[in-house]
């Protein structure tokens, strides 16, 4: 009998484990990350090397149909207007494969950014080889940077309010480039990243 239960134990935890253990996959907090060269909308190859008098970047994976990522647009382009001139300019980065998501496509992302007034970057994540390497699993999902080393600072969610701007306590990104702008320490350094999953073929 006591067999019996250790065995039904263990196989519950495995399976329970599958599904709620955390990745080990992607850039953690303090990580340095590669460099990587992304074709924007305008068609010129963007890497973070061209921002020579960056601080850092707010890198921040996003598309044009996820209803998380639409939530959200607004607040990026607060956060890019904000803090750009202070050295923290937004890359925004769609890792949608185009095939599974149609409206995903550059040509369609183009659309999305002169309708919305984007002033920062929006790159494709072509082949989907970068956003792996970042561990990102939602859009939106969010990774300060900074320049000098290349070591991440934050990641996780813009805030704690996915949908709903108007019932945001707590501006986890703003906080953040606040506390890296005034040389202290960031308070909260990851945060769960809300939204949709990142398509793939």
């Amino acid at each position: 009998m006591k067999v019996l239960k250790l065995t039904l134990f263990l196989c519950v935890f495995a399976v329970t484990a599958a599904f709620t253990l955390k990745t080990n996959d992607g850039y953690k907090v303090g990580d340095t990350i590669e460099d990587f060269a992304l074709k924007n909308i305008d068609g010129e190859m963007i890497s973070l090397a061209d921002y020579e008098e960056a601080k850092g970047f707010v890198i921040i994976f996003t598309c044009n149909t996820c209803p998380y990522s639409v939530a959200n647009e607004d607040r990026i382009i607060a956060l890019n207007k904000k803090y750009e001139n202070k050295g923290f300019p937004v890359i925004a980065i769609n890792p949608n494969d185009p095939v599974a998501v149609p409206d995903d496509s550059f040509d369609k992302m183009k659309i999305r950014a002169k309708e919305k007034g984007f002033r920062f970057p929006y790159l494709l994540d072509e082949g989907q080889k970068v956003y792996p390497k970042f561990g990102a699993t939602k859009t939106p999902h969010v990774y300060i940077v900074t320049k000098n080393d290349l070591k991440v600072q934050y990641i996780g969610a813009i805030d704690n309010s996915a949908r709903n701007p108007d019932k945001v306590t707590e501006k986890y990104v703003e906080n953040a480039l606040d506390a890296l702008l005034a040389g202290k320490k960031i308070s909260k350094t990851e945060t769960r990243a809300i939204g949709c999953s990142i398509k793939v073929q």
